[in-house]
């Protein structure tokens, strides 16, 4: 006798249906899964037989084949546990068969028969939305994710003689609900500008930069505040859209690293070690997973101390900073993930990294200061749109009681910036500066003719590149945001031209 059952399974970060077919038959006793099922699918047998004995539900001793379809897909996790126990159960007539179809189940199965939660439940509860089925069927610990699924009824059950009762009698278990607001609360807590001593000119830097989505480079001896700096960036940014909160909490469920199954409700900030390979930096795997990239997406990518990063590693960045997404590709599968992202990269000058201290001798060679400016190519400097030099910290500052601006008041101001930028671009899919292609610079970035004299001498006399000339651009676009102006005056393009001064270091 068959029993159909329907799961899901990751391809990326996005769900596709996986057909869980259970065979039972008299013969030689055993239970056997095919359908290319990794080691955690072929364990489910035993997870599985052992959850029935444990509720009272006990495996006769027959010949079981579960089938995972299409079988010419790899597949992995503990989520098919559930629906195979559900199959199970059908065929020993605990539970009614015509009601199989009418969920999308998933979810790991404890011996006692308890539910554990799994990954990609969100894109899973997507997926079931979709294909309109009436519910889907899940551990209690991912209900928060799933309830961004607004049209589906999102049943967290606690065990399976929970998933019993549903399946006997629907109207006994009632459907988890959260509002958004619940659900979408903010306390993200990273520091607050106004705890920075000094920096001024810093500041307004990363303010120009966080209006516009731009990537920036902070570049001063230690202690100067570079990583203090670029921690409360996040601070000053626009909240997520409920668009990119679905997004951004779809990548971290298929990560698995959702804490407690919450919604992520603030931008990411991810800072990986410089020891990191490229794999762990764009993603892979036999089966893609996401890399740090496409965890940064809609937030902040942190490279300290960018220096010290493998060269191809920082060389793999270009195509994720350039296309916003990434595809990665193997043997079996490939996956494309989002990775639009804001790259701040912060490093020590030469001096501070070869004499400790800051020096006007040259007591080393020119050749290896151009060797350590060197580990950052000229195309992926070219991606960075603003570079500043951040000094040492003054005694003065240090000792003063004024605290400057919070990030409170700058945010507003980026804010409204950001409003001015999607209303610029909409109809596409485009919401700030940085995303700005060849058609929008020419339609929104008109240059008065003192602007145009300035581009000519970047471009001439500093040794501008054309993608780095685009890139003043944009960043001019956005410093006129900031004032709420359309126009890009011969101001905006100086102060923009003036964040690309320390391409010096790098020529």
């Amino acid at each position: 006798m068959l029993y159909r059952i329907t799961s899901a399974s990751l391809i990326g970060i996005n769900a596709q249906t996986v057909d869980i077919e259970i065979d039972v038959s008299l013969g030689l006793p055993g239970f056997i899964i095919v359908g290319l099922p990794d080691a955690s699918v072929r364990e489910s047998k035993d997870r599985v037989r052992a959850a029935l004995k444990n509720c009272g539900y006990k495996l006769p001793s027959v010949k079981i084949v579960v089938n995972l379809a299409p079988g010419d897909r790899k597949k992995e996790g503990s989520a098919f546990d559930l629906p195979i126990a559900v199959g199970l159960l059908a065929y020993m007539g605990v539970v009614q068969k015509e009601r199989l179809n009418d969920y999308l189940f998933m979810g790991e199965v404890a011996l006692d028969g308890r539910l554990r939660s799994v990954r990609g439940v969100l894109a899973s509860a997507v997926l079931a939305e979709r294909l309109e089925f009436n519910g889907i069927v899940l551990p209690a610990e991912n209900v928060k994710e799933a309830c961004l699924v607004r049209k589906l009824y999102i049943f967290g059950l606690e065990n399976i003689v929970q998933v019993v009762q549903l399946l006997n009698e629907p109207e006994s278990i009632k459907p988890r609900k959260y509002s958004l607001k619940d659900l979408l609360v903010q306390n993200v807590l990273c520091g607050d500008f106004n705890e920075i001593k000094g920096q001024q000119h810093v500041k307004r830097a990363l303010e120009v930069a966080a209006a516009g989505g731009h990537n920036i480079m902070l570049i001063g001896p230690p202690g100067a505040g570079k990583t203090m700096l670029a921690r409360r960036l996040p601070s000053i940014l626009p909240p997520l859209r409920f668009e990119e909160i679905i997004q951004v909490t779809q990548i971290y469920s298929a990560a698995g690293l959702l804490v407690n199954g919450e919604v992520i409700r603030g931008r990411p900030f991810r800072s990986p070690h410089h020891t990191i390979t490229d794999v762990g930096l764009i993603g892979g795997g036999v089966i893609p997973k996401p890399g740090e990239v496409t965890l940064a997406h809609s937030g902040v990518l942190f490279l300290d101390e960018i220096s010290e990063f493998q060269r191809k590693v920082l060389e793999d960045l270009r195509q994720p900073i350039e296309d916003g997404s990434v595809t990665v590709s193997r043997a079996s599968m490939s996956a494309t993930f989002p990775s639009s992202f804001m790259l701040v990269a912060a490093m020590n000058p030469y001096e501070d990294v070869v004499l400790g201290k800051r020096s006007s001798s040259s007591d080393y060679s020119e050749s290896q200061k151009l060797k350590y400016y060197s580990k950052i190519s000229s195309p992926l400097l070219d991606r960075i749109d603003i570079q500043v030099e951040v000094p040492k910290v003054e005694y003065r500052d240090i000792i003063s009681e004024f605290t400057g601006e919070s990030s409170r008041d700058i945010k507003k101001r980026v804010i409204a910036a950001r409003k001015r930028q999607v209303q610029r671009y909409r109809g596409s899919a485009k919401i700030c500066n940085d995303q700005m292609g060849t058609e929008e610079m020419k339609r929104f970035c008109f240059v008065d003719k003192e602007g145009k004299e300035l581009l000519e001498m970047a471009v001439d006399r500093l040794g501008f590149s054309a993608r780095g000339y685009s890139r003043v651009l944009k960043v001019a676009r956005t410093i006129a945001d900031l004032e709420g102006v359309e126009h890009i005056s011969s101001i905006h393009i100086s102060e923009a031209v003036q964040y690309r001064m320390l391409d010096q270091y790098f020529r």
